[in-house]
Parts: structure tokens; sequence; C-alpha cells
């Protein structure tokens, strides 16, 4: 289980946005980009425009793993369904992210503790690996014990962000249901992501 430990901070500046959602908004102390101080970029190639939104989904999901992305992109192109579409819904329906979603964990970071650490339910049961694929009309819950983590509280009571319509949650029971497979125009990016363009630079790259 590869768990990011690098600069969250950095990665913030670089898309110009609080990707991860942190209390303390990177972008007040340093809104530039490392090295550019107001400079104007070069314009990208395909190459790199693509390479772009791929490290931009990268990060919205918690700084997975080429190999991660990889495997979830080969397992959507055997689907029944639009190649970005079921790309997508393997990336949305992780397990860390539906925690996430239902406002149970303040950053994705912060999700993907709760999960390997034990504290998540689905259905009943514990269940600790971050990527496990939750289906719709599971029921994703906080255990009982748990309830009382300060993070926990703390992301509950925060509110700031909305529920996507595919994901219910009751703050009160700690406890939350994804509704239906999400949509590609449903999620709620922080910044602009063209998951088609991923799809295409890891058709031609791996």
């Amino acid at each position: 289980m590869v768990r990011y430990t690098g600069p969250k901070n950095r990665i913030a500046r670089r898309f110009g946005v609080n990707i991860f959602g942190r209390a303390k908004n990177p972008l007040l102390h340093k809104p530039n980009p490392a090295g550019m101080h107001g400079a104007k970029r070069k314009k990208k190639s395909d190459y790199g425009t693509q390479l772009e939104e791929q490290q931009k989904l990268k990060a919205v999901y918690g700084m997975l793993t080429q190999k991660q992305l990889v495997r979830y992109y080969k397992e959507a192109v055997n689907s029944k369904i639009s190649t970005p579409q079921a790309f997508i819904e393997r990336l949305e329906c992780r397990l860390d992210n539906v925690v996430y979603r239902m406002k149970f964990a303040s950053t994705i970071f912060g999700a993907q503790q709760l999960v390997t650490h034990g504290h998540v339910l689905v259905n009943g049961k514990k269940v600790d690996r971050r990527s496990f694929f939750v289906r719709p009309g599971m029921t994703i819950s906080i255990k009982t014990k748990s309830q009382n983590i300060p993070v926990v509280k703390d992301a509950v009571i925060s509110g700031g962000r909305d529920l996507p319509e595919y994901i219910s949650a009751d703050a009160t029971q700690f406890s939350g249901q994804l509704l239906s497979s999400p949509h590609l125009d449903q999620i709620p990016f922080p910044l602009p992501i063209h998951v088609n363009l991923v799809c295409e630079f890891l058709a031609h790259n791996n």
C-alpha cells in the first residue's frame, strides 16, 4: 500500500488551486508555482497537455501511482461503457474517495488514513483497503468508537463542501450511501480536468 508523503503545497501552487482542500490554503502565502514568479508559461505540446491532465487527476484522488492509474484504465477499456466514463467510475468509487465525498474527512489524505487505520465500515463490516470499489447501494459508515476522533468530528461539522448528487450522508449517524454510479458531469473536481485526454495519454504511453 503506497502512501504519498511528498510536498503537497507545491502541487497546489503548480495548479493554482487548493487541490487537496487543506484548511490552510497554500496559495494565500505563495500563489505562484515554484520558479515562475509571474512569468508567462510556454505553450504546451499535446503530450504536455495530456500529461498535465493526468497529473491533475492523480492529485485529486490522493496522488495515485502510475501503476494504479494504468490498471484502472485497462479495466475501463474492457468495460461495456465508454472508456472515460468507466475510468472515472473506478476512481470516484474508491472507498477512500467516497469517505471524503461524504465529508467524514477534510481531505482525501485524511480519508485514506481513516480507511487504512480500520475506522470505516462497508455494510457493517470493516474494510481497510483504500482502493475497495464501492458499488451503488452500499452503506459506508464510521465505527462507533471512531466517531469521536477529532479529525472526524471537525470534518463533519466544518461544512464547506456540498454532497454530490450520487451520494447521501447523515452526519448525525456518521453514515452514508453511494446512490448511483457517478457521471463525469456530476463530479465536483476542484479544477477542470479533461478525463478524455488522460485516457488518450494512457492509450499511447502504456
